[in-house]
């Protein structure tokens, strides 16, 4: 099986790649396809000629997002667009990486994980830019998997970010005494390698459709940052904030925790605590 990945050398790309080394993996990165460009997506598939596609590629700054609403719709929806229709045309089955934040604009109440078959709500850009894509998917490849998942955390670190959250709250615990990170925002910490894991299982079967893949659990990412904290061994305090002390430009939701509902249905949800995967994450990187 012919396997290309956009988006390669990202945090989720990189993981793929390692993770589908048995299979013919073609890795592309931004200087190889623009996604925005039909022409040059059309180009690229038509060149090698995968049986499944993998599109990781995104604008994930969420509050740069909301100053340059043009870039995020080409890059997140136009771009899922494109990748669809050719995908479509070239007969390749397609994976499409979404986000939790389509999630949070009107809160489940009482606050329970969103299962693939609620209705998205995004509060911000970011959201709903990655919303169109889906529904460009959708529509246009009928052999789709729409995966969203939240919190993301790999080796590689984030190249849109510039990191990810495990190694922001540990390169702060070295420079300073005391960590400030809010406390009512809930999401589901995932850990890439478990992710691609579970893509790479879940391509090979012809249950199309969204799946929401995260690890178990839930938590804050004030509770997030202190589990980072213990399990390093880093005695440092952490101020607890409320999102109105903690202002950004893009409206967060208070709660986007993710239920691995499809998975479930299948039989398919063996996903990890996220806290052993945190553990498992912290032991690679040798940070104990």
């Amino acid at each position: 099986m012919k396997v290309l990945v956009i988006g390669s050398n990202g945090q989720l790309g990189s993981d793929l790649c390692q993770l589908l080394g048995d299979q013919v993996v073609i890795p592309l990165t931004h200087q190889d396809i623009d996604i925005t460009s039909i022409v040059t997506v059309k180009e690229a598939l038509s060149r090698h000629r995968p049986d499944i596609v993998i599109n990781t590629a995104a604008y994930v700054r969420v509050d740069d997002c909301e100053s340059n609403q043009d870039k995020a719709f080409t890059v997140n929806a136009l771009g899922a667009r494109n990748v669809a229709a050719v995908s479509q045309e070239l007969e390749c089955r397609l994976v499409h990486i979404s986000t939790d934040f389509v999630f949070g604009g009107q809160p489940n109440t009482p606050a329970t994980p969103y299962t693939e078959f609620d209705r998205p709500d995004p509060p911000n850009i970011y959201g709903k830019t990655k919303l169109a894509g889906e529904d460009f998917v959708r529509h246009l490849c009928w052999r789709h998997f729409i995966v969203r998942s939240s919190a993301l955390f790999g080796h590689t670190g984030s190249k849109g970010k510039g990191g990810n959250f495990v190694e922001t709250i540990l390169n702060l615990a070295y420079h300073n005494e005391q960590l400030q990170v809010v406390n009512d925002q809930i999401i589901s910490p995932t850990y890439t390698k478990d992710l691609a894991q579970k893509i790479a299982q879940l391509m090979k079967t012809e249950y199309y459709g969204i799946f929401h893949i995260t690890n178990k659990g839930a938590c804050s990412w004030y509770d997030f940052a202190e589990e980072i904290l213990r399990q390093t061994g880093q005695a440092k305090e952490i101020v607890s904030l409320s999102s109105e002390q903690y202002p950004q430009k893009a409206k967060r939701a208070n709660y986007t925790a993710l239920d691995n509902y499809h998975l479930r249905l299948l039989g398919m949800d063996d996903m990890r605590p996220w806290q052993e995967a945190l553990a498992d994450y912290i032991k690679t990187k040798k940070y104990i």
